[in-house]
């Protein structure tokens, strides 16, 4: 998709306040209303104009906006990063929905927040109610769930000043990330969520898990995936190798005649819980590379020793 400049849209300064935000798309939409326009392109610039506004007006989905598009420029390429709101803490009572696939920058950060955020509602009529709920994702490492931890984590709420700018407000929690947790799934801490009127209680806060891509391992669910890289004769004649897990190194028996794609489980040694998933070893077989005189002939010696063609079903 093609990043866009919501703020060139609405014809503001990316420090505007919110009430320049709401007087420059009310001028604008009276002007290219496709019922009033005579412009040949007020319907299209029309949609635009709602489609910038419904991110600018919400200060939680402006910050984020704001952050994820400071390295672009208007009609680059785009696409948004995986977890692009995590540390960010939205009030409102629903979970915001994952991000999935998006045509449109604008559907985007409707996947991102869905219908969740609080700003701009009415004030409380009842003189005591509950704050709140607020809502955040966090990422944690995948070892994390295999042993359970205590982590320090920070969150960033949007909120609006008093001069109608928005700005961030940080806090550091102290967080027990329980053993066997799983990505999705989501962690109550009581009365961490926005303050109540009165005398009422505070809100909750809800933090879903995510995990932070893992230079090794991949995961599914409870299993856990490993490329594990073999020369072309521990595939051929089978080896004894060290793999290593989350958990520690294990001594593992490769079959022999194995091939490249292969996938051999070690069971129990996904990520722990009352079932515990899978961990599995994907072979991928690493050619030894032709890079002198002895090396070229080792390859010719092979080529002679067999009567092979790997395209002969093709």
């Amino acid at each position: 998709m093609k990043f866009k400049d919501y703020y060139e849209t609405l014809g503001v300064k990316r420090d505007a306040t919110q009430d320049e935000i709401k007087n420059a798309y009310r001028k604008l939409a009276r002007k290219f209303h496709p019922d009033v326009s005579k412009e040949a392109d007020a319907e299209a610039r029309f949609k635009e104009m709602g489609e910038a506004y419904k991110v600018l007006k919400d200060p939680e989905k402006r910050a984020s906006y704001d952050q994820l598009g400071a390295n672009w420029q208007n009609g680059q390429d785009f696409q948004p990063p995986p977890n692009g709101d995590a540390g960010f803490e939205f009030s409102g009572r629903g979970g915001h929905p994952g991000f999935g696939d998006s045509s449109d920058f604008g559907d985007y950060f409707e996947q991102m927040f869905g219908q969740q955020t609080g700003w701009g509602r009415s004030h409380r009529r009842a003189m005591h109610a509950q704050g709140e709920d607020h809502h955040a994702k966090v990422q944690i490492d995948l070892e994390d769930a295999y042993r359970g931890a205590e982590r320090s984590i920070s969150l960033r709420l949007p909120v609006v000043d008093e001069n109608g700018h928005v700005t961030t407000r940080e806090r550091t929690l102290s967080v027990t990330i329980p053993k066997g947790i799983r990505a999705g799934q989501t962690l109550r801490l009581a009365g961490q969520g926005g303050a109540g009127i009165g005398e009422g209680k505070a809100g909750d806060l809800y933090l879903e898990i995510a995990f932070r891509p893992h230079p090794r391992y991949r995961v599914d669910g409870r299993d856990v995936y490993l490329d594990l890289p073999l020369a072309p004769w521990e595939a051929a004649l089978g080896a004894s190798v060290k793999v290593p897990t989350p958990e520690g190194s294990v001594e593992l028996t490769i079959p022999a005649n194995s091939s490249s794609g292969r996938k051999l489980r070690l069971k129990g040694k996904g990520i722990p819980g009352k079932e515990a998933g899978d961990l599995y070893v994907v072979l991928n077989i690493a050619l030894p590379p032709a890079d002198s005189e002895a090396a070229k002939e080792a390859y010719r010696t092979l080529q002679q020793a067999f009567d092979f063609n790997p395209r002969a079903s093709l």
